[in-house]
């Protein structure tokens, strides 16, 4: 079936596009997920339940910067964490098999997902927009998986070592549930993953005429207070491991303000050749 022209196709046809490429983007989710399903136990055993050993790498690291500063007494440093983890449901193994798999199959097939959505938006596109755009899929791709890494190795054992060491009595024992565990674990590192889309997201608000780099730098100050909440939600409420989480966000909202800069000066440079 030959493809039809952009502009000749009707409300029905885009629909019709776009219902193809959502197709196949969830083939390819399905497909890494499979994959996932099949590697369970290095899916579980190492990855998702590698934070709760304290062999970790994050609490190695952690645990020498404290006895450098003469912190000898410190979680970071302890032999094992004060938890075992258990199922409390018939169907709770088989359930966090499935939706981990799922999870993982979305992250790992994210360039996929996000080429497919590409191929729908960009036929759209003028020529000189896509050759200017032509790094996104690589880019947003990088700064995903770097958000996802950072997520995964500064932020859940931050708080799996803040709220698993906290305790309001001795009395009490922490029994945590599977699901408990691997929702730490995934929230922490997917949320990561689309904040370090920050560069990405403001490009294209600054091509389309939504956001400049006065009206970045002006409201820095906002910025800042909105960073320090996102911080907030996605770690344990101690204020390390806020700064830790906060200081790579910001230093994306700058690297936001100069790539903003940019997209206008090359906007003005055209507008004066023409």
């Amino acid at each position: 079936m030959a493809e039809k022209n952009i502009d000749e196709m009707s409300f029905l046809d885009h629909l019709e596009d776009l219902r193809w490429h959502l197709i196949r983007a969830t083939l390819g989710v399905v497909i890494a997920a499979t994959l996932a399903f099949i590697f369970k136990k290095f899916i579980f055993d190492v990855i998702i339940f590698g934070p709760t050993n304290m062999n970790f790498p994050t609490y190695k690291g952690l645990c020498n910067m404290s006895q450098l500063i003469g912190f000898n007494d410190t979680t970071f440093c302890a032999e094992k964490f004060p938890f075992i983890i258990q199922n409390r449901t018939v169907a709770g193994q088989f359930s966090a098999h499935i939706w981990t798999s799922i999870y993982a199959g979305f992250i790992i097939a994210f360039p996929y997902v996000l080429y497919q959505l590409w191929s729908f938006i960009s036929p759209g596109l003028k020529d000189n927009e896509r050759k200017n755009s032509r790094g996104f899929l690589f880019s947003a791709s990088i700064l995903f998986f770097i958000g996802v890494l950072f997520g995964y190795y500064i932020v859940t054992p931050l708080s799996l070592n803040f709220l698993a060491n906290y305790t309001i009595s001795e009395k009490i024992s922490n029994e945590f549930d599977v699901s408990s565990v691997i929702a730490i674990v995934r929230s922490s590192a997917i949320a990561s993953g689309f904040v370090f889309e920050l560069p990405i997201i403001i490009y294209f608000l600054t091509r389309a005429g939504l956001v400049t780099p006065k009206f970045l730098k002006k409201y820095r100050k906002f910025a800042l207070v909105i960073v320090l909440i996102l911080a907030a939600v996605i770690t344990p409420p101690d204020i390390a491991s806020q700064v830790i989480v906060a200081i790579p966000i910001l230093i994306l909202y700058q690297v936001s303000i100069y790539i903003s800069a940019l997209v206008v000066k090359n906007q003005n440079r055209k507008q004066k050749n023409v």
